[in-house]
């Protein structure tokens, strides 16, 4: 076999198929071609029909260079079948003579197609051992690689070089098959992507020179003309009304067609409360190219549900919850949103109606909560009521408010407050308008590795309209996220808050205030713990600053640890500020809904450990 292949000079791949073509031997290759394939055919059935009494067990050593010794141990018919105890002699001597045509195929498929294959056979019954040894020849390389395109794209020069420059298997590579095939499906995805969604493959070859060990490539594609994006032809809808989706298409007819565009669709209508699923495409029969029709099927959630759960966090304690939701009040697509949540410091319990999306994408909606928090010394509850518009778009979500607060701050113990307390115990409102403003650009929404979301708020309220002292209060939190090599992530993390009014913040209620500290604070303190504290009891303060430096490094797809360091401080006075500091180290699993955390912090001021545990379960 040694001696047959070597006198092979030229192979053909055409669309993943090898065809080898022996010039001094043209028609017993061809019929050796013939009888591999009705072996290939066969040998299973034979297999079967001959298993005869007369076992010969056996053992199989592969050797072979490391890229292709795994290769055949795996998929080498005859050391696939060494564990079989139903193995003739006959069986046995045919997996040996057919072994070298497999190896050749195999090692063709890692470029190597000019193998050496030498079988020899040691021993008697059940001590016997078939060596395999593979000498691989060169490797054959990519010599030139010729990337044609037809149709409307071959007007556009950029998209042809930048297709010709990115071509996955460029000149100087080994030539692998699996290689070959990637690099035309990237070449064809990349015509698909923006304005040629019928691009096609019409031809491909790889002459391969074995003796030479060259393999020069060629490849044809067909864009079709240039698409735009037409009209939502929407199905699926028989609950609510197909307008929902009409509303939140970011699409404009006429643009050019674009999988992205058609992804960010898809997501923006999963956005909404309505449809479990969404798949989105369009018609790419070339007559219908110009205004294509968008096709949406959308599959529907049931119009009530109910969710319950139960979870832990070292900032609140346990908790369990439950939900109910209508999404077709009144059979308007009205949708109404009940939740209760019980912590072992904390009791939070909100309702919320909201009107399908308007035209503009815009969600109005009127909710009512009430919150009450015990922590370090203060008892606040806090009444909120209010209305909402707002919108949410691929990266960017915008709402504007009218909230209006009215909370009662008493101190858990008894005796005459401090001085220093700027925050007056009893009950305080405030009417206040604002705007938020979220950026979302990263590259995976639940387990980001790249890119940074930033969040701000404004708001206002006037003395004498349901407030009873004007300020002005900002708040703004940022998180950037930097990957390190193939799998470490760095995270940066850093917020900011102030309340702007003269003198002191005495009534404004204190839910408007803010305090530091906890699991996604700054760790190695309490929850809420960082403020203006008074003989042990910690009232909030007007400004807020916290910053935080994240190095995690994963094992593995799922698990990975973390070094962690925190700064911050909450203050009234920044001239007579306390700066906390926190480091420590964790653990990190990505659960199917999203990370957990498990930290263990060391917190300087107070030179202690705490842990910092943040997970819940769904059911």
């Amino acid at each position: 076999m040694g001696e047959y292949v070597q006198k092979c000079t030229v192979s053909h791949i055409f669309d993943g198929r090898l065809k080898i073509y022996y010039p001094e031997y043209k028609k017993r290759s061809k019929l050796d071609r013939r009888w591999r394939g009705c072996v290939a055919w066969l040998l299973p059935f034979l297999l079967g029909l001959w298993a005869l009494p007369a076992a010969a067990a056996y053992r199989v050593e592969v050797e072979a260079p490391a890229p292709l010794r795994g290769l055949l141990s795996e998929f080498l018919d005859l050391a696939r079948y060494q564990d079989r105890d139903d193995i003739s002699s006959e069986q046995l001597q045919f997996l040996i003579d057919t072994a070298p045509a497999q190896v050749q195929k195999l090692t063709a498929t890692e470029g190597y197609f000019s193998p050496d294959t030498r079988i020899t056979s040691e021993g008697e019954g059940d001590e016997r051992l078939v060596r395999v040894q593979v000498e691989s020849g060169p490797r054959t390389l990519v010599t030139a690689a010729d990337i044609e395109i037809t149709g409307a794209a071959a007007s556009e020069a950029s998209l042809v070089a930048g297709l010709r420059a990115d071509w996955a298997l460029p000149p100087g590579q080994p030539f692998l098959q699996s290689d070959w095939a990637r690099a035309k499906q990237e070449g064809l995805q990349r015509l698909q992507q923006r304005r040629y969604a019928g691009a096609a493959l019409v031809h491909s070859e790889a002459r391969i020179d074995a003796d030479a060990s060259r393999a020069e490539l060629a490849v044809e594609y067909d864009s079709g003309p240039a698409y735009t994006l037409g009209a939502l032809d929407i199905s699926g809808t028989r609950r609510y009304p197909a307008e929902i989706i009409e509303h939140v298409n970011p699409l404009v007819a006429g643009e050019e067609y674009s999988v992205e565009r058609l992804l960010e669709l898809q997501r923006q209508i999963q956005a909404t409360p309505y449809f479990s699923n969404a798949i989105v495409d369009i018609d790419t029969d070339p007559a219908h190219a110009e205004l294509a029709p968008v096709k949406v099927r959308v599959s529907e959630f049931p119009q009530q549900r109910i969710r319950a759960g139960a979870g832990y966090t070292t900032d609140t304690g346990a908790r369990i919850e439950g939900r109910y939701t209508h999404l077709n009040v009144l059979d308007r697509a009205l949708v109404f949103d009940s939740q209760l949540r019980i912590e072992q410091q904390r009791q939070y319990g909100a309702l919320n109606l909201a009107l399908p999306p308007d035209r503009g994408a815009f969600v109005n909606s009127a909710s009512t909560s009430y919150d009450r928090t015990t922590l370090q010394g203060l008892d606040l509850r806090s009444l909120r009521a209010g209305v909402k518009r707002a919108r949410s778009r691929e990266k960017y979500d915008l709402a504007y408010t009218l909230d209006f607060y009215r909370d009662e701050l008493q101190q858990l113990a008894s005796g005459p407050l401090p001085p220093g307390t700027v925050t007056q115990p009893g009950k305080h409102q405030a009417l206040v308008p604002g705007v938020a403003w979220t950026r979302r650009d990263v590259d995976n929404p639940i387990f980001p590795r790249r890119g940074s979301v930033v969040a701000l708020q404004v708001g206002a309220a006037l003395q004498g309209i349901l407030t009873d002292q004007s300020f002005v209060r900002a708040y703004g939190r940022a998180r950037r996220y930097l990957p390190v090599g193939q799998r470490d992530l760095l995270i940066l993390r850093s917020e900011l808050g102030a309340v702007l009014t003269k003198g002191s913040s005495a009534e404004i209620p204190a839910s408007l205030l803010f305090r530091a500290g906890g699991t996604d604070s700054i760790r190695g303190y309490g929850y809420e713990s960082i403020g203006n504290v008074q003989n042990g009891t910690v009232f909030p303060t007007k400004f807020l600053l916290t910053a935080s430096v994240e190095y995690q490094h994963w094992l593995n797809a799922d698990w990975g640890g973390a070094l962690f360091y925190d700064v911050g401080t909450a203050t009234d006075n920044w001239s007579d500020k306390t700066i906390y500091q926190g480091v420590g180290a964790g653990v990190r699993w990505k659960s199917p809904v999203g990370t957990v955390n498990l930290d263990l912090a060391y917190g300087v001021r107070v030179r202690e450990f705490r842990p910092h545990i943040s997970l819940g379960i769904a059911f």
